[in-house]
């Protein structure tokens, strides 16, 4: 499996370089979709090995070249406003196709959405728990089962119905990874409540919302860009002709037994490389030389530790762990240079969070997503450093943290010119806090230090991986179509 893992560890750090080369080049310029085509070019060079499906591959990357080709038909370039949306119009069109395809899964998707018109109580009072901020710091259009998340409840709702759990899987993936529409439980019913309306007709328009974003995914997603304002391009026209250039791919995935869960996930999450990662907030973000070091600090970690380990993996999801845990240990590090840990920032932002609740009770349902999100990569950082902090004993000498049993390479840290010479980016002489407010920019967009492109990448090689082996050279087969998500 030796071949396995070095190809996986190419693909997911080459998608990496290309984004932070490309950041790093354009940065402080203007943007335009042009410019992901370094990304393009690595995504095209993805191949699945014998023991992989052909189809996973596909829907990857022939979901990456339908969204390239399409947003360079529709625009030149996308205002950072509208970037964060990128990754949210596959999704739709991938669910509405599933559903014209297998009735079947259409008719369990319409018993889910007859559970959310009876699940009154517990949107209520999720929505209420979230308008309140009765969690904490929660990430609504989240990428896990936490308090608070729209996917907690759509699992919640999922439960209580009878269908086959593979269809149960396939929606819940659909609004976590997969990431149906740019809708969060309780945004309408914080407007509504703050617009007048009662505590019960809140609640009525928050549940019609639920509904629509699964009875019509594609003109919910076009009527959600409409009340945001998104003018880069015409949002519809974009899922219509992605649709189309995916119906083929989706079906054959379908043919070769592709779990639903992992088709409604797999386009969606490799996209957003090309114009949200690789985009003009980018670019304006990483005009900071320290910023910009972090994530090259950061990105070399992850390369230093990966390759060093390549000969003694083990599994797959050895590789990946070591993947993320080497870049939370990176982040965490930084952070500890200035005298700051994962405790402190936690505690820091989960402090503003409420006095954010208070100024701004219709905030927007993902404020807080990535702030979570680097809350929660830090805290796993900061755990490996304790250990191996403990495990040193005072005795002094290089740390090196460890996961899995790998150690984790942090040198490029200290090679790192911007970051070991803050004073050059602050008043000299007390220069003690420009790491940390590098990684509090950060905070709000930790895409490329968790890092985004290689769990996409490594996930698609994974999932390709665990198909049955008659269907991973692609030959189709009907019987086995719920095959369990990797």
């Amino acid at each position: 499996m030796s071949e396995l893992y070095r190809k996986m560890i190419n693909e997911a750090l080459m998608a990496q370089h290309a984004d932070v080369e490309t950041v790093k080049r354009k940065r402080g310029q203007s943007f335009t979709v042009e410019d992901t085509r370094a990304y393009l070019d690595v995504v095209n060079k993805m191949k699945a090995l014998e023991n992989q499906s052909k189809s996973v591959f596909k829907l990857h990357v022939d979901s990456v070249n339908a969204h390239f080709n399409i947003l360079s038909s529709l625009t030149k370039t996308i205002r950072p406003e509208d970037d964060p949306f990128v990754e949210h119009y596959q999704t739709p069109a991938i669910l509405e196709i599933i559903c014209e395809e297998d009735e079947k899964f259409k008719k369990s998707l319409d018993a889910f959405i007859g559970a959310v018109g009876r699940a009154e109580a517990l949107i209520g009072l999720e929505a209420a728990r979230r308008y309140g901020g009765f969690y904490g710091p929660t990430c609504v259009v989240d990428f896990a089962l936490i308090p608070g998340s729209t996917s907690n409840v759509v699992n919640r709702i999922l439960k209580t119905i009878d269908i086959p759990d593979a269809h149960k899987q396939a929606i819940l993936a659909a609004k976590s990874w997969g990431m149906n529409t740019s809708y969060g439980i309780g945004e309408v019913f914080a407007n509504q409540v703050e617009k007048g309306a009662t505590l019960a007709q809140a609640v009525k328009r928050e549940i019609d919302e639920v509904k629509y974003i699964y009875e019509s995914p594609i003109e919910a997603q076009g009527k959600l860009m409409d009340a945001f304002g998104h003018t880069s391009f015409d949002v519809r026209k974009y899922m219509s002709q992605y649709k189309k250039r995916m119906t083929a791919t989706v079906k054959e995935a379908m043919n070769d037994g592709v779990h639903y869960g992992n088709i409604l996930t797999v386009p969606a999450y490799c996209v957003g490389d090309i114009s949200h990662h690789i985009a003009q907030s980018t670019f304006n973000m990483c005009k900071d030389d320290v910023i910009m070091a972090v994530i090259e600090a950061t990105t070399e970690v992850m390369d230093s530790t990966l390759n060093k380990a390549a000969d003694k993996i083990k599994n797959e999801y050895q590789l990946l762990s070591l993947a993320t845990g080497s870049s939370a240990a990176a982040v965490e590090y930084i952070l500890e240079l200035d005298g700051f840990n994962a405790i402190m920032v936690v505690d820091l932002l989960t402090k503003r969070f409420h006095n954010y609740v208070q100024l701004y009770p219709t905030r927007g349902a993902a404020a807080e997503l990535h702030n979570c999100d680097f809350m929660d990569m830090i805290y796993r950082g900061w755990k490996l450093l304790d250990r191996s902090m403990r495990q040193r004993n005072g005795l002094g000498g290089r740390l090196v943290p460890k996961v899995s049993g790998f150690d984790i390479d942090l040198e490029p840290i200290h090679k790192n010119e911007v970051l070991m010479n803050p004073q050059r980016y602050a008043y000299p002489a007390c220069a003690i806090t420009v790491r940390f407010s590098a990684l509090m920019r950060l905070a709000d967009y930790p895409c490329l230090l968790t890092s985004e492109p290689v769990t996409a990448t490594m996930m698609t090689n994974i999932i390709a991986l665990h198909m049955p082996a008659h269907q991973r050279a692609g030959n189709s087969h009907h019987d086995d179509q719920y095959h369990r998500p990797a």
